[in-house]
């Protein structure tokens, strides 16, 4: 099964993506994102209470709530991650980018967040989907609200949705190589054996540290290319 992916990451020091042990895994829940600034009220209606919270955007790109050196920066960063020599040093890099994926530049969309999380941590699938249903709605630009959606679909045995949400993200992203690693992942459970390589070959070059993913990309090769026949 796929395993551990999409796992948000602490705001000071995220860990970097695990490369998954031998055999089935479970999709582990997410961990809390950062707690909204102070000033945004916890009580109340979950949905409802943080579509009243007015977010403190401020320098963001007009309209967007998005820091204006966001974009910048992940660019940066993903080129630095391609070009490393080593896990260790792709892993601070690594560390930097998941920390940026979850800045949306909105006190309402984190605090949906944090509470979408708590509710999945609570066994609370329909209450967390509904938290994560305001997410993309009010910030359908925001990566980071359909790949964290897309590991709720998963939990309930819905691929379909899953692998719709994953798609958007990376429509959003190209470069977010946790969802195209739980892509690929699920394109190889379900047999899509070809699709699955690309999806690799792609992650590689993005991300060629992320632990586990040569391994993957070198088994779905000898399957569908055959062992130099």
């Amino acid at each position: 099964m796929l395993a551990g992916l999409m796992a948000a990451h602490a705001q000071d020091a995220p860990a970097p993506p695990q490369g998954p042990p031998d055999g089935p895994q479970q999709l582990k829940p997410l961990d809390p994102v950062p707690a909204p600034e102070p000033g945004t009220s916890e009580s109340g209606d979950d949905t409802q209470e943080a579509e009243r919270t007015p977010g403190r955007d401020g320098d963001a790109a007009p309209g967007t709530g998005v820091p204006l050196d966001r974009d910048a920066m992940l660019a940066e960063l993903y080129a630095h991650l391609a070009k490393a020599k080593s896990p260790e040093e792709a892993a601070p890099i690594a560390k930097t980018i998941e920390s940026l994926w979850l800045q949306s530049g909105s006190d309402t969309v984190g605090l949906l967040m944090q509470r979408a999380i708590k509710a999945v941590a609570d066994q609370k699938p329909e209450l967390a989907l509904q938290l994560l249903d305001a997410v993309v709605e009010l910030a359908p630009d925001y990566a980071e609200g359909w790949s964290r959606r897309a590991v709720l679909y998963y939990l309930q045995n819905d691929v379909e949705h899953a692998v719709g949400d994953l798609r958007r993200t990376l429509a959003l992203d190209p470069n977010h190589y946790m969802a195209l690693e739980a892509l690929a992942r699920i394109l190889r459970e379900s047999g899509q054996k070809k699709s699955a390589l690309s999806a690799y070959q792609e992650l590689l070059r993005i991300y060629p540290y992320l632990p586990g993913a040569k391994e993957a990309a070198d088994e779905l090769k000898l399957e569908v290319e055959g062992q130099g026949i």
